[in-house]
């Protein structure tokens, strides 16, 4: 039986968060841009910044990145869960799952209670996986400005 730790990557693990950011990059079959090890540790600091690694043998082996938003509407932050991603052959195994459960507890500790994770239309297997979890689908197009 595989044994899988869930922590929270912090600052003074840049290396893990490297090797994070780049399993996330392999998984969704996207280049991953230069990243010097001074910017991840930038990125890990941030305390409205979350990166949650999923790890067997002191390898990831699947990773999420979540932001806190400040709400206007309300005294409260809400959690953006931004990427999710596990290694193909370590999918259907409760991973993701977990990678959820442990942001959002260790969110709710810091005091923010609500989460929510945008999918594309077209991405059936991120559909079906967040309604197995409990997710609640609402109608939303994002548009996205990109300017060079």
């Amino acid at each position: 039986m595989i044994t899988i730790n869930f922590q929270r990557v912090r600052a003074d693990d840049v290396s893990l968060g490297m090797a994070v950011f780049s399993l996330m990059s392999s998984v969704f079959d996207e280049p991953l841009c230069d990243q010097s090890p001074a910017y991840v540790e930038k990125l890990l600091r941030r305390e409205d910044f979350w990166a949650i690694a999923a790890i067997e043998d002191r390898a990831p082996v699947g990773g999420l990145t979540a932001f806190t938003l400040p709400m206007t509407r309300t005294q409260r932050d809400e959690l953006l869960i931004y990427d999710l991603a596990v290694l193909p052959t370590y999918q259907r195994r409760g991973i993701g799952r977990r990678l959820i459960q442990t942001v959002q507890g260790l969110a709710a500790d810091a005091g923010t209670k609500t989460s929510w994770v945008p999918a594309a239309n077209d991405d059936g297997h991120a559909l079906e996986f967040y309604r197995s979890i409990g997710g609640t689908p609402n109608p939303v197009t994002i548009f996205t400005f990109d300017r060079e």
